[in-house]
């Protein structure tokens, strides 16, 4: 009977390691700013004037000077339209993305002055159907959590 209670007693401590040490992993996790969602709702309506949709969008919380990966999975030849929105308050904004080879294909930087400094908006037409990752990563020295906003959109033929 005391090897039963020992055996289940490791059972479960060895359990509560593995739940504890799952807790490290980090989740994406939305977030809501009314500024971001004003300027997000502007941006998808402008775009559908020029014949884009939604594929995919979502607000994320972020971390100053940490880069927040993206994937999604593009088509050969179709004509996409990506759009990242920063925190207003964030000194700098840029974008990286990649190709499934891991090529960097598309930059964007701004800074706080610029105009629409906090949007970073660019067209990317895919060579191959394969996923891609975009990197955005926003830098804020007043604020260590923020909130992002990313869009891609995908020209619909008319």
């Amino acid at each position: 009977m005391k090897i039963y209670t020992l055996l289940i007693s490791i059972t479960l401590l060895l359990g509560l390691s593995k739940e504890a040490a799952s807790q490290n992993v980090i989740r994406q996790s939305a977030c809501s700013d009314p500024y971001i969602l004003h300027q997000a709702d502007s941006i998808k309506q402008e775009l559908a004037k020029q014949g884009f949709l939604i594929v995919k969008e979502a607000s994320m919380a972020m971390e100053s000077e940490y880069e927040m990966p993206v994937i999604v999975p593009l088509t050969e030849g179709s004509w996409y339209q990506f759009v990242f929105i920063g925190d207003v308050t964030s000194k700098l904004y840029e974008v990286r993305m990649y190709d499934w080879d891991e090529k960097q294909v598309a930059y964007q930087k701004k800074q706080w002055g610029d105009v629409d400094g906090n949007v970073i908006s660019y067209s990317y037409i895919p060579k191959l159907s394969e996923y891609h990752m975009m990197k955005p990563v926003q830098v804020n020295k007043g604020k260590k959590n923020l909130c992002g906003y990313v869009m891609l959109l995908k020209k619909v033929k008319q």
